[in-house]
């Protein structure tokens, strides 16, 4: 089968890769470039494993075609902290329990991260039908809500210049 060439800012890095026009973002992820933070759950977009964000907007990788962004950009888990600087997300899912198995985890972060950006101040209602797309397993969605929520009160405490700086 015939390959295409693209390009993609991952993370901030731009990578290439040779992809055949069924190859999906999610498999670009892990086996080309080696984010295996984006999990592939269902395959069919309704478990929300897979959620990454394309130019800011969270997509499904499970569904989205490699050749569908070429030339645009990616941010995926690994994009949010790193082990020494974690997102405050990332931070309050570890402290308010928001993760057991962590499965889908990576979903959760990079869909709540987009719903913070957009509504930094939520209530509990509007942060659970935020992540009624995105499934887990394990915690009943409370310990979720709670981290979700607690982030949304540390990130509108940073100062303004620092919000700029949240990796």
């Amino acid at each position: 089968m015939k390959t295409h060439a693209i390009t993609i800012e991952v993370n901030g890095i731009w990578r290439t890769a040779q992809v055949e026009p069924r190859q999906l973002l999610a498999d670009v992820l892990r086996e080309e470039f080696g984010l295996l933070g984006t999990h592939i759950g269902c395959g069919y977009g309704t478990c929300g494993a897979c959620t990454v964000q394309l130019d800011g907007e969270p997509v499904r990788a499970c569904l989205t075609f490699a050749v569908q962004v070429d030339g645009h950009r990616v941010t995926t888990v690994e994009g949010l902290g790193t082990p020494d600087h974690l997102h405050p997300l990332q931070r309050a899912f570890w402290e308010e329990h928001g993760l057991q198995c962590g499965f889908c985890t990576a979903g959760f972060l990079m869909t709540a991260e987009h719903f913070l950006r957009t509504n930094p101040h939520p209530t509990r209602a509007e942060i659970r039908q935020a992540i009624v797309g995105n499934l887990c397993r394990c915690t009943g969605y409370q310990f979720i809500v709670n981290a979700v929520e607690r982030a949304a009160a540390e990130m509108a405490a940073l100062p303004k210049q620092a919000e700029n700086d949240i990796p």
